[in-house]
């Protein structure tokens, strides 16, 4: 009466066509890329915060760092085991993780982000005090 056949052909190619992309990729996701981490972080044992919260909040936590350095002026973190760092990216974060290729640009380049934090802080020489 109204071009049926039309318009159920219609709906069924938009069907497809939108939901493609999922179907398409479907059990082709790339697996979570491996940490690499150098020598010196497996000495340590331990980071600033728990491996789980570093994984998730890092991020938070840089925000957090540079705030409290640039506006405060407060250059000492202390953690939850009583241990004190400097809020330092470079001289703090990069001391174990330098390898920055293998450890963080791997999760980044996973996840599809472009932290600016390197826009400043990946440079040689460190940071001064």
């Amino acid at each position: 009466m109204y071009n049926k056949g039309i318009i159920v052909a219609g709906l069924a190619v938009f069907i497809v066509l939108a939901t493609f992309p999922f179907w398409y990729n479907l059990g082709k996701a790339a697996p979570a890329p491996e940490r690499i981490l150098t020598a010196q972080a497996k000495a340590a044992k331990e980071c600033i915060l728990s491996a789980e919260l570093m994984r998730t909040e890092h991020m938070q936590m840089l925000n957090d760092w540079r705030d409290m350095v640039v506006r405060d002026g407060t250059r000492l973190y202390v953690g939850s085991s009583g241990k004190k760092f400097e809020m330092s990216l470079s001289n703090t974060c990069m001391e174990c993780h330098s390898n920055k290729a293998e450890f963080c640009d791997r999760c980044h380049n996973y996840a599809a982000v472009t932290p600016y934090c390197w826009d400043c802080h990946i440079d040689n020489p460190k940071e001064t005090k």
